[in-house]
C-alpha cells in the first residue's frame, strides 16, 4: 500500500514473531531448570519460592512468570528434563534393551536433585489434581516414548507380535510402563535397595518369561497316562 498524500509506500505492518517479543532463550530455561532442582535439594517443598531460583539463575521473577504460572509446572518440569535425558540405544535385543534403560532409569533416581524432586511432585500431587495432570503429561506421556520405541525394535527382531488393535497397543504399552517404572521407582526410592546389575537381570527375566521363566524354567506339566 502507498500513503495517499505522498505516493510513498506504506512500512509493513509488524511479522507475528516481531510483535511477540524476544524468543525464549534454551540457555535461560537450563538454567532455571537447573537452579530449580539445585533450590529443592537444599530447601525441599515448602521453603522452595519463584523468588530463590530466580535469584540462582540470575533471571528476574518476571522471566519465570512469564515461562510457568507457578513452582509446581516449574518443578514437574525441572523433573521432566531430566528424564528427557533418558535414551534407549538398540542393544541388538529386547533383553538387552530392558536391562540397559532400567539400569540408566537406576542411576538417573540415585542423583539428589532427581530423587529430590520427583519425590516432591508425587507427595504434593496427592493434592492436587492439577499437578497429576502435568505430571502424566510432562514425564509419564513423553516417557513412554521408550516403551513405543523398544516395542517396534522387538517387533521388527520377530521377538514381539504386532498388535492390529491400537487401543489394545496402547492399552500394552501402558502395562509395560507401569510394570517398570513403577517397579523401579518403587525399589531405588520406596524400599532404597540396590538396582544392580544382578537386580536388573532378574527383574527383566520376569518380564520376559513371567513367574516360572524367572524362577528357573517351567514347571512341569501333570503326568500323561
Amino acid at each position: 500500500m502507498r500513503n495517499p498524500s505522498s505516493g510513498a509506500p506504506l512500512p509493513s505492518p509488524p511479522s507475528p514473531a516481531a510483535r511477540t517479543g524476544r524468543p525464549r532463550s534454551a540457555a535461560a530455561d537450563a538454567a532455571i531448570l537447573a537452579a530449580t532442582r539445585d533450590a529443592l535439594v537444599e530447601l525441599g517443598w515448602s521453603k522452595l519460592t519463584m523468588g530463590d531460583v530466580s535469584a540462582r539463575a540470575g533471571v528476574a521473577k518476571t522471566t519465570l512468570y512469564r515461562r510457568w504460572s507457578g513452582k509446581n509446572e516449574l518443578v514437574v518440569d525441572a523433573v521432566a528434563e531430566l528424564f528427557d535425558s533418558l535414551e534407549l540405544p538398540d542393544r541388538g535385543s529386547l533383553e538387552a534393551d530392558i536391562e540397559y534403560v532400567v539400569l540408566r532409569f537406576a542411576e538417573l533416581l540415585r542423583r539428589p536433585e532427581a530423587r529430590t524432586a520427583l519425590m516432591a511432585v508425587v507427595a504434593e500431587s496427592t493434592r492436587d489434581q492439577a499437578l497429576r495432570d502435568r505430571i502424566r503429561s510432562a514425564i509419564v506421556d513423553r516417557q513412554k516414548r521408550l516403551v513405543v520405541l523398544g516395542r517396534e525394535r522387538a517387533q521388527a527382531r520377530g521377538e514381539l507380535p504386532y498388535e492390529e488393535d491400537e487401543s489394545l497397543a496402547a492399552h500394552t504399552t501402558d502395562l509395560i510402563f507401569d510394570v517398570i517404572a513403577g517397579t523401579v521407582v518403587h525399589r531405588a526410592l520406596v524400599s532404597s535397595e540396590p538396582v544392580d546389575e544382578l537386580w536388573v537381570a532378574s527383574f527383566t527375566a520376569l518380564l520376559m518369561h513371567g513367574l516360572r521363566g524367572a524362577a528357573g524354567g517351567a514347571a512341569p506339566g501333570p503326568a500323561r497316562a
